[in-house]
């Protein structure tokens, strides 16, 4: 029998295991009638631009079932791309990868980019005229890199026409259960989710509660910080922010004083910071790029506000990573 629903799994250099896991393993429950692991109902190849194993980014090696010369695309409705860690090198790969992506996307085969795959698309080319959803930490880069493409805050996942981009993580799942459903059904889709001790999938909009301020906190706290993040890389004042929120800004710095013990405004640089410190971790980019991204002007004032909250120098910071 064919299977309802064919499916090519593109795992890049450095991918997380998580949602690379999680998503073949609910395929993996809804494929046969039992728990076999048999490919009946949907069925899925790894693939790989050689036969040498890929390396996730815990250092977890995955072998590939077939290369792009052995590829018969007819044979397969989706190619879902599993990012790497690195945002920026993920995209560097677009040299490598272009050729095929835009071969399957001629073909007629729908693409994933699953948590920083939707980078690699991007720099191909591929997402233009689409909306994308990218994990939240990776947001701010993401529209500093592609500023021409629409992105959706804080959703799990986007199926946009050809084009489907998901955040990553546990919502892996969600996206799964939501292709398997139009595949094959709603009933097939769920099958299995008790297994993975998972109560209910999460609907594309879902907000996380592990985003917002904690339980003691005000709604406005929490909406304020939700905008603070949405808003990262953006000249936007404190005064327009309780503005949206319909506070003055002694009211915002007041609840944020009671919450955090400290202003809004002291608040938000922090939450900066931290994002700023991460990239410097976790990036090759520049500072000019990184403070542009999350919204502290330029290099000079950037490495100002760094060496003043970490102690170090920003090149310190980096070469010496969490130690310094």
């Amino acid at each position: 029998m064919t299977p309802d629903i064919r499916l090519l799994i593109l795992p890049l250099p450095e991918f997380a295991l998580l949602p690379f896991g999680a998503f073949l393993d609910k395929l993996r429950f809804s494929a046969d009638d039992e728990d076999y692991s048999r490919q009946r109902y949907c069925s899925w190849t790894l693939l790989g631009l050689t036969d040498e194993p890929v390396t996730s980014s815990s250092g977890a090696v995955v072998q590939v079932d077939m290369t792009p010369a052995q590829l018969d695309l007819r044979g397969f409705d989706y190619l879902v791309l599993f990012g790497g860690r690195s945002a920026g090198a993920t995209a560097a790969l677009a040299p490598r990868y272009k050729a095929l992506l835009k071969r399957a996307a001629k073909a007629g085969v729908r693409l994933v980019g699953v948590d920083n795959g939707a980078f690699l698309l991007a720099a191909c080319g591929l997402l233009d005229g689409h909306k994308v959803v990218v994990h939240w930490r990776h947001e701010a880069e993401f529209r500093a890199s592609f500023p021409h493409l629409q992105v959706l805050p804080e959703q799990l996942y986007c199926f946009d026409g050809a084009r489907i981009t998901c955040a990553g993580g546990t919502a892996a799942i969600d996206l799964a259960v939501e292709l398997l459903s139009r595949a094959c059904g709603r009933a097939r889709a769920l099958k299995g989710l008790a297994d993975m001790l998972v109560d209910e999938t999460r609907d594309s909009r879902h907000a996380l509660r592990s985003l917002e301020a904690g339980a003691g906190q005000g709604r406005q706290v929490q909406r304020a910080t939700a905008l603070m993040r949405h808003h990262l890389g953006a000249r936007l004042s404190i005064e327009e922010v309780a503005a949206q929120l319909g506070v003055s800004r002694r009211q915002l710095d007041r609840q944020f004083q009671a919450s955090h013990g400290m202003s809004a405004k002291a608040w938000w640089l922090e939450m900066r910071l931290q994002q700023a410190r991460w990239r410097l971790l976790n990036s090759s980019h520049g500072l000019a790029q990184i403070a542009d991204e999350v919204g502290l002007g330029d290099a000079s004032y950037l490495g100002k506000c760094v060496r003043r909250r970490f102690g170090c120098s920003a090149r310190a910071l980096r070469r010496h990573g969490g130690g310094a």
